[in-house]
């Protein structure tokens, strides 16, 4: 059988079924004994802050004067976070753990199930058994394990976007309501708003007005139903970046952290941050256009939290769950290419880079981050989110007839306006 033939066949081993099952049980198995004994555990520390914040405030004090006991750390998000989070003050701290795992699980499963599932079906693979090892695959990712011993709302935040952004790409009726759900995660938390820019530069106005209008529109009931907190947050809470924590700490990898931690023990230079910023944002829209020129709808929903993750002032490890788009595309970019060395060569970064951030190397540089070895493997997270950035694959997304959809859900190139070339 030739490597192209064997790439092509359905993934359905063991042969039967059951034993399917049984392999299936036992991976999860192991990786749910390796999540419970080996990784750091943060003890659902966020949503503890979550938890008490709301709380305090419901009692009567202010939100973004609360403080977790004997820390620095308080509430950091928008006003309108804390609304959606107001069951957390009569939820008990058992509860709220609970509720939260299985937030988090079930946003994993959809994250993988609209990344990996198209590919999966294009390739005649049994749906479940398929997605069922991704699943494994994906929870031993560190952004994924930190966001759910944390208690974070970033699986919530990605499943949301990414769950948004079908029907947008896909127009007609369907996009009807498309930007709604990025305008309610931009509203929750900033990191989202970018996707709006993606909207915009892609050329889909009723969705970027409709993501706009929402995150306008439940910012405006938090001013309305919380005024004093609304206030301290935009005029003050939101640029004191002291509240969340050291931007040179390694767990920061982003620009603004590999300026920080050259810059240590003095403040990194504003100025350079912005043009680095720019100069990033600069090479997401020249590739997203081309994306989007190619037809290839997912590949710009990833270079998008690519560049998510790379020009927040802050991404902590867990934040980089915005990578899990680019990693699909990357894996279906190795499965769709003709056989020989360009796909070897995509295979390879396709595994290397999941190894990569499931393996933790950036914090055997957290005490001191300094020097050559500092610089390479500290800001590692940083150097794989820049390589997505400027090498992710991004021409058509399968090859198409007229009138079919590819694995991104979009419409051909054939069957929508393109952008005009210069």
């Amino acid at each position: 059988m030739t490597p192209r033939e064997n790439a092509g066949r359905p993934l359905r081993w063991p042969g039967t079924a059951h034993g399917r099952v049984v392999l299936l049980i036992a991976m999860a198995g192991a990786v749910l004994l390796f999540l419970a004994t080996v990784p750091l555990h943060r003890g659902w520390f966020d949503l503890g802050v979550y938890h008490g914040a709301v709380r305090h405030w419901t009692y009567g004090g202010a939100l973004y004067d609360y403080l977790v006991p004997g820390t620095r750390y308080g509430f950091t998000y928008p006003p309108f976070a804390a609304l959606c989070m107001l069951p957390l003050a009569v939820a008990p701290w058992p509860a709220a753990v609970a509720v939260m795992l299985l937030l988090n699980t079930a946003a994993a499963v959809l994250i993988v199930r609209g990344t990996a599932g198209p590919v999966t079906g294009a390739r005649g693979w049994t749906p479940w058994y398929a997605i069922g090892l991704a699943v494994c695959a994906y929870a031993l990712l560190e952004p994924v394990r930190d966001t759910v011993s944390f208690g974070q709302v970033n699986l919530l935040l990605l499943a949301l976007v990414l769950a948004d952004t079908r029907p947008a790409a896909r127009g007609g009726r369907a996009a009807r309501w498309a930007g709604a759900g990025i305008g309610i995660a931009a509203a929750v938390k900033l990191t989202p708003a970018v996707f709006i820019g993606w909207l915009i530069l892609t050329r889909r106005r009723r969705a970027a007005a409709n993501a706009v209008a929402v995150a306008l529109a439940a910012t405006a009931v938090a001013a309305w139903a919380a005024p004093g907190a609304s206030r301290v947050y935009w005029t003050d809470a939101l640029w004191r970046t002291d509240r969340v924590g050291s931007l040179s700490y390694v767990s920061n990898q982003s620009w603004q952290g590999v300026l920080a931690r050259l810059a240590e023990p003095h403040e990194p230079d504003r100025l350079l941050w912005l043009l680095g910023a720019a100069a990033l944002t600069a090479v997401w829209a020249v590739r997203v256009r081309r994306a989007h020129a190619a037809g290839n709808h997912a590949a710009g929903v990833a270079l998008t939290g690519v560049l998510a993750c790379l020009v927040s002032p802050v991404t902590w490890v867990h934040h980089l769950v915005w990578l899990t788009p680019a990693l699909g595309v990357l894996a279906a970019a190795a499965l769709r290419a003709p056989a020989g060395a360009p796909r070897r060569r995509l295979a390879v970064w396709a595994v290397a880079l999941p190894v990569l951030l499931s393996s933790s190397l950036v914090w055997l540089w957290s005490a001191d981050p300094s020097g050559a070895g500092g610089f390479l493997g500290g800001n590692l997270y940083v150097w794989i989110s820049l390589g997505l950035l400027c090498a992710l694959p991004a021409g058509p997304s399968a090859p198409r007839g007229r009138g079919s959809r590819g694995a991104d859900g979009a419409a051909p190139p054939a069957d929508r306006p393109r952008l005009p070339t210069r």
